[in-house]
């Protein structure tokens, strides 16, 4: 990437699994689209509900030419599944995103 990943722990201690399992996932998503200009990703436990679980949410902007790719808040009890959800979900975006940049899809006019 050309610019750094950028990881923020919202409302919760930070975890270095979960910022390992971050890690791992925009590189995978850098082996796929190699033009990631940026990375950001925000987890966070807005809500301490004992009784209901405690939940994560879990924010990935990309900056690639041309766009911002934003998912936002995949939510899950495990932090780790939310992260997951969240990059799932980026990844398919970019995926699209690629095949726009490649002439693959047609663009639709507004």
């Amino acid at each position: 990437m050309q610019r750094p990943l950028d990881i923020t722990f919202r409302d919760m201690t930070p975890s270095a699994a979960v910022e390992a399992a971050i890690e791992r996932w925009a590189a995978r998503l850098e082996h796929m689209y190699a033009r990631i200009q940026g990375c950001a990703v925000t987890v966070e436990q807005p809500h301490h509900h004992h009784h209901q679980g405690n939940r994560f949410r879990v924010q990935v902007d990309l900056t690639v030419p041309g766009r911002e790719i934003a998912v936002r808040g995949a939510e899950h009890e495990n932090a780790h599944v939310a992260v997951g959800e969240a990059f799932r979900a980026a990844r398919r975006q970019l995926r699209d995103h690629a095949r726009i940049q490649r002439g693959e899809v047609k663009r639709h006019v507004a």
